[in-house]
């Protein structure tokens, strides 16, 4: 039988040089591990230790992968998948995304956000959380390197080839930023009320999310105040397009990834209105 393929994040890959270190901490972390690869023959295995003659005594291979970034899990895990359809790309992302966001809070590392999952938020919305569905989106815009990845023309088998083959075109293996920092930065950022209303809009999530690779080191310094007059900047240079004339949501993502990749220039309303008028032309 193959070997069954593991995945786990650690911030200390670094110091995982030895076969003693990696098999020790594959034991004190194998609660929070990804199968990545061997699911069906799990459950083969699980079926035939049923069997009275079922053999314990032999040997089972396993592969084990350890990244720093949920984004590199997330990328082996759709590469190898591709063509067996355990499923698809935006189940994967979800996924992975309600698991990163559970050990941002098991680490207090998210201080003024708060992410509800769809069955959190059946009954109720409370004010102010972020949903996981939307942040999900974000993540995979992150992943493919593109804010348009919904399409209800195409079936959903088609859809998933396409994103399978954007993510594996993006150049995510050479990002030098996560998604986790993404996120962190949101939460930063959300200590005020305007960027965190902001953030929470899925469109503007999507283009903060692609735009922060451009502009992670400046993004980092500014401070929420500031942040919050640029949004100020940006909004009021968004309300000059005609929302009759144009798909809103489709040029929120565009132009929000475009403002925060520039941040730095630090336009006024005139000029940023202007920089709008020549995307939006055509």
């Amino acid at each position: 039988m193959p070997p069954i393929t593991l995945a786990f994040i650690s911030d200390n890959v670094n110091q995982l040089n030895t076969p003693a270190l990696i098999e020790q901490f594959v034991i004190d972390n194998i609660g929070d591990g990804y199968i990545l690869d061997g699911m069906q023959r799990l459950n083969t295995l699980r079926r035939a230790a049923e069997d009275d003659d079922f053999d314990q005594a032999r040997p089972i291979y396993f592969s084990v992968v350890v990244a720093e970034k949920y984004d590199l899990i997330l990328y082996r895990m759709i590469t190898l998948n591709n063509g067996q359809k355990p499923m698809t790309v935006r189940h994967q992302i979800e996924m992975l995304t309600g698991n990163l966001m559970k050990r941002l809070i098991s680490n207090h590392q998210l201080q003024n956000i708060t992410v509800l999952s769809e069955k959190e938020t059946e009954n109720s919305s409370p004010r102010g959380s972020f949903r996981m569905v939307d942040v999900a989106g974000a993540y995979l815009a992150f992943l493919t390197n593109g804010p348009h990845n919904q399409n209800s023309r195409f079936i959903e088998e088609k859809l998933d080839e396409i994103l399978v083959g954007k993510v594996m075109s993006s150049g995510i293996l050479e990002e030098e930023v996560g998604f986790k920092e993404v996120i962190e930065q949101v939460d930063r950022l959300s200590s005020r009320q305007t960027p965190k209303d902001w953030l929470r809009n899925e469109n503007n999530l999507i283009g903060f999310s692609l735009g922060y690779k451009d502009s992670f080191q400046h993004i980092n310094a500014l401070s929420p105040d500031q942040f919050s007059t640029q949004i100020e900047v940006f909004e009021a240079s968004f309300q000059a397009i005609n929302p009759s004339k144009v798909n809103v949501g489709k040029f929120r993502r565009e132009l929000s990834r475009y403002f925060i990749e520039s941040i730095a220039e630090d336009y006024k309303i005139e000029e940023l209105t202007e920089k709008f008028f020549e995307m939006t032309v055509n």
